[in-house]
């Protein structure tokens, strides 16, 4: 059902956060594509949990495993199995859980509609299920950078009311992967760092904004209507766990401007085509332009806090309820890789489907 991703290049995920592991089946992945853990590897370490004293202290090594697909280094066209096994689970800090619904989490949701749920960690809600989509955009990553010359880029753009000026065009990896919150402003940077410390130490949590830029996509990738580029970007950003709005190009800026102020004007030089700005985000009539494809994602404080609130229990009950367990106090610095894999299964998709019905 929702557990799948894609149409030529396609994911489906599996596992709980506190099962025996999580995962993810790639299928349409090309054959003959270089393939070993060492690919997919940097991409979870940049997710995994325990990296830094702002995110979650939880213990994994997010080890992937490939079990199929490949031989000899190299994809054979059949689906790709991977596997990452859950190693520092602690249930116990969610036994309350297990009768109380947790405020702004899917808990009373899942309990309502299936009548049954994993409680410990959040089960299948958990951003742990994020590890599949990671592993299989490395995959993706790879094929498009190696075969289409498309780079890929996300970024911490602002922290609750601390946001920084990023052009899309000019950042760089160095700068974004330079500190811990992933910020390339490196003076902001420390402010973020500043307040998500302060902010965990008071039990409570702060969200944000990612910004994520493609660069060398070419004219043509997209579908007209209901398989606009940026309508699955937006599908793809918004499925991600505490995301809460998407806009591309100018998005909601746009709005403070005349036509005649938003239009991005046509030149044409030595036989190509090019737009002289790009509010439109590289993406115009639900097809690629050729300019870079830059958008933000807003995502939400984390849900769990430290302090005591009013909730409700299984039996529809009023009560309260205080969170235990290991959480992130600001989810954005271990957003912004995911934000760059569904990013590239997106891509990597569409360019797949170009290929296939171009002239």
């Amino acid at each position: 059902m929702g557990n799948t991703f894609g149409h030529l290049f396609r994911i489906t995920t599996f596992g709980e956060s506190h099962g025996k592991g999580v995962g993810v089946i790639v299928d349409g992945c090309p054959p003959g594509v270089d393939l070993t853990e060492a690919d997919i590897q940097p991409e979870l370490d940049r997710r995994r949990p325990g990296q830094s004293k702002i995110v979650t202290p939880r213990k994994e090594a997010d080890h992937v495993e490939i079990l199929s697909g490949t031989f000899e280094g190299k994809t054979l066209g059949t689906p790709i199995a991977m596997v990452v096994h859950n190693a520092d689970q602690r249930s116990e800090a969610y036994t309350e859980m297990a009768t109380k619904f947790r405020p702004s989490h899917a808990d009373y949701t899942y309990q309502e509609k299936y009548g049954i749920r994993a409680w410990p960690g959040g089960g299948r809600t958990s951003a742990r299920e994020t590890i599949g989509r990671v592993a299989g955009g490395a995959i993706a990553k790879k094929i498009l950078r190696e075969r289409f010359g498309v780079k890929i880029l996300s970024w911490v753009q602002q922290v609750h009311k601390i946001a920084a000026a990023v052009d899309p065009d000019t950042v760089r990896v160095e700068d974004i992967e330079a500190n811990i919150v992933r910020c390339p402003d490196a003076g902001l940077a420390e402010k973020m760092i500043r307040l998500i410390e302060r902010t965990r130490r008071q039990g409570d949590s702060v969200g944000g904004i990612v910004g994520c830029v493609a660069r060398g996509v070419p004219v043509g990738w997209g579908d007209p209507v209901f398989d606009r580029l940026e309508a699955d970007l937006a599908k793809a950003m918004m499925s991600l766990p505490a995301s809460k709005g998407f806009d591309i190009g100018s998005g909601f800026d746009g709005v403070l401007l005349s036509g005649k102020e938003h239009n991005d004007l046509f030149r044409a030089k030595r036989g190509q085509v090019y737009t002289t700005t790009n509010r439109s985000g590289g993406v115009q009539g639900g097809i690629s332009n050729g300019e870079s494809i830059h958008f933000r994602v807003a995502f939400k404080p984390t849900a769990t806090v430290l302090v005591e609130q009013d909730t409700v229990d299984i039996n529809h009950k009023n009560t309260t309820l205080k969170a235990r367990g290991r959480h992130d106090p600001c989810v954005l610095p271990r957003a912004v890789p995911i934000v760059e894999s569904m990013t590239a299964l997106v891509l990597i998709d569409h360019a797949l489907r170009h290929h296939a019905q171009c002239r």
